[in-house]
């Protein structure tokens, strides 16, 4: 995975995380979605993450967006505050090449940098085995 290329996410990569979350939505059960978003409301939600000052990455192989992770509120409460809940979706084809992996410890170091103290990860049930394994070895 040489050139694998990990960098925050830009509105031009939307169309390719609309894609992988279509997928993941019709085929999946971590979304906890029945019908997948469209670029529109993806884009809204996007910018939400943006306005909030919250991290979000992309990983790309040959330029193309195969995958992507970011973190959002975990809950609107001032108690919260510091504390956000992690999302990591990727191409079905590119799983168990470590890229979750490599995603989702980006997001941990940049949320420390934040100053974020706590990270939840929802997982939809046992099925998600790949996700499970990911997040329990960065400490989960």
């Amino acid at each position: 995975m040489s050139d694998l290329e990990i960098r925050p996410a830009a509105a031009a990569d939307l169309p390719f995380v609309t894609e992988i979350y279509e997928h993941a939505v019709r085929y999946g059960t971590a979304t906890f979605e029945l019908i997948p978003p469209d670029l529109e409301e993806m884009t809204r939600r996007f910018g939400v993450l943006m306005d909030g000052g919250f991290p979000y990455f992309v990983a790309a192989l040959e330029g193309r967006v195969i995958g992507y992770a970011y973190v959002g509120p975990y809950r609107p409460r001032p108690a919260y505050r510091f504390t956000v809940e992690n999302s990591v979706y990727l191409q079905p084809a590119i799983h168990r090449r470590g890229i979750g992996l490599q995603l989702l410890q980006r997001l941990i170091t940049a949320c420390e940098a934040r100053g974020y103290r706590q990270m939840i990860a929802v997982i939809g049930d046992s099925a998600n085995a790949g996700s499970i394994g990911v997040h329990a070895r960065c400490g989960f």
